[in-house]
Formats: structure tokens, sequence, C-alpha cells
């Protein structure tokens, strides 16, 4: 018996400090190894948003070593699903790739309770996304 293919979802933003990552490390903590996950921006920042590190800690998930990631076409290519998050046109597009457009606030320059409804709806979607790619959360 052969194992099925596991999904890969790319999560874009600008500068891959916030929205992207707090996606990410949701999609990583919900569905474990069911789903490859991947996040970059189209103009990454030097470091992931403080508030929004303390706001995921507030939910139990610890992303203070992660370090926003460049855009690559390699990256979009290899993935099933791109959900962009307010990067526009800068974001590359290929055929026979299915994308998504999350409208979420940007929480660049935000305090921890700006950010927690973000996160909070960040969070809600991770599940949507889940239950339509047919996988199982772990936590």
């Amino acid at each position: 018996m052969s194992s099925p293919t596991v999904p890969s979802v790319l999560f874009v933003c600008v500068h891959n400090a916030g929205r992207s990552q707090m996606a990410a490390a949701f999609l990583t903590h919900l569905a474990g190894d069911r789903v490859e996950v991947r996040s970059a921006g189209s103009a990454p920042a030097d470091t992931v948003n403080p508030a929004v590190v303390d706001a995921m800690k507030e939910a139990g998930i610890d992303i203070s070593a992660e370090v926003p990631k460049v855009l690559t076409d390699d990256a979009v290519q290899a993935s099933d699903v791109v959900i962009t998050m307010g990067c526009g046109d800068s974001c590359p597009v290929f055929p026979g790739k299915r994308y998504l457009d999350w409208r979420l606030d940007d929480p660049a320059g935000q305090g921890v309770d700006a950010v927690r409804p973000i996160r909070d709806e960040i969070q809600q979607r991770i599940r949507g996304l889940l239950a339509e790619l047919g996988v199982q959360e772990t936590a």
C-alpha cells in the first residue's frame, strides 16, 4: 500500500514577519508532518515581528527562532496551495497551482493587543484549510 501524497502549502506576505509566519506555525502545529509547510516574503524583513512572537507564545507556539525568508519561484512551484496575505502583484503565479488570498490586517508596527485578533482569525482559517485538504488535526 503506497502512502498518500502530502499536500504542500506556501504562505506569502510582503515581509514574512507576521501573518505568513503565524499561518505557517499554526499549520505546522495543527497538521504535524501531514502537510508540508513553507512561508516566504516578497521583501523579507530582518526579523519576525516581536509582537507576533509574543502573541503566538500566548497560543502555545514558539516561533522565536523563525527568520523571514525570500520568496522564490522554486518555493511556489513546489507548493500545491499558495496563500497570499497582501503581497499583491509581487507574488509569482504559475499555472496549475491553487491560489488563495487571505485579506488580513497587517500586524507590522502593532502591539500584541492588535495582533491577537489577527492571530485568532489566522488560526480559524488554518482549521478551515485543514478541513478542505482532508487533513486531521494533530493538536
